[in-house]
């Protein structure tokens, strides 16, 4: 999977920049008509989305920090928004392909063969020393990930989550296959997609992007 993803030049990347339309779901209906969406992203912790048609509503992650930048200015996020952000960078594809396989105390789990997303797939799943599982379904055909799984229990009331991730639509751009469609799952139900229209590898982001005092001037420039 690793190789079909592109193997050096997918484990060698350090930052992307893409383009798209990104939509909302609540309990699977769609929240509204979508919106415009910019998002820099650097290894391993740091990425800037712009929202907007404006590109006046930002969101910036940077290790362990979140801020939300808008025309009152800039604040923290959202606990909750923040603290389901930070679960989903823990478990991103990239971050478990990247950065897990090189930890010790690894242990990969062949499931066997399996359905997802309408699709033949190999299951495989992986599990870190912290006990923590990430299930992948590959196609069986061109080795691409099709789907990605974790659960989790809630904190506050103790019940078992599933997050999921279907990537759909491959393109190869310098030399890594890319997904242009995401669409993310909770508890079977939709929650987001995004459609990504144009995308772009190691354009060297300089970290100052992703500093809160940063948003005017990077909207401008």
């Amino acid at each position: 999977m690793i190789q079909a993803l592109g193997g050096e030049a997918y484990l060698g990347l350090q930052d992307l920049k893409q383009e798209g339309r990104t939509y909302s779901f609540f309990h699977g209906q769609p929240t509204g008509a979508g919106a415009p969406f910019w998002r820099f992203w650097k290894w391993p912790d740091k990425e800037r989305l712009e929202l907007t048609k404006q590109r006046d509503w930002v969101i910036i992650h940077n290790g362990d920090q979140g801020y939300e930048v808008t025309f009152r200015g800039v604040g923290p996020e959202d606990p909750k928004t923040f603290a389901d952000y930070q679960r989903r960078r823990k478990f991103a594809l990239e971050w478990v392909l990247r950065g897990w396989l090189r930890q010790p105390g690894i242990a990969l789990f062949y499931e066997g063969p399996a359905i997802a997303a309408q699709k033949q797939a190999e299951q495989v799943t992986i599990l870190n020393a912290k006990n923590e599982g990430v299930t992948i379904d590959i196609d069986g055909v061109t080795h691409l990930p099709i789907k990605k799984t974790f659960s989790w229990r809630d904190p506050a009331d103790g019940q078992r989550n599933e997050e999921s991730e279907i990537y759909e639509n491959f393109k190869t751009v310098q030399g890594i296959s890319t997904p242009l469609s995401i669409t993310r799952m909770m508890n079977g139900d939709i929650s987001n997609q995004r459609f990504i229209s144009s995308v772009s590898y190691n354009q060297s982001l300089p970290d100052s992007m992703f500093q809160p005092s940063s948003g005017e001037k990077a909207k401008k420039k």
